[in-house]
């Protein structure tokens, strides 16, 4: 299945405290137990207004569902088409 990142514009995200994410995380995963095998969620970075979700899913249909279904915004999501570290160069 491909992989997704998600730009999530969140004014004050990197103010949430460990509650507000937890609570972001509940909500998130409880969704993604509904939507089942198709959708997986890998990790998120969070920073000063934005949130960065990278997520495997069998499309941008569903990355979207999940993101209406949950009450986030999805306001960018693009298909990873590849992955590069410094080991690429070697």
């Amino acid at each position: 299945m491909p992989k997704f990142l998600i730009e999530r514009d969140i004014p004050g995200a990197g103010n949430l405290s460990p509650a507000e994410l937890a609570a972001i995380s509940k909500k998130s995963c409880g969704v993604l137990a509904e939507l089942g095998p198709r959708i997986q969620w890998v990790h998120s970075y969070v920073t000063d207004d934005k949130v960065y979700c990278v997520y495997i899913a069998d499309s941008e249909d569903t990355v979207r569902r999940h993101a209406e279904q949950g009450g986030f915004p999805a306001d960018r999501v693009s298909v990873v088409r590849g992955i590069i570290d410094p080991t690429t160069a070697e």
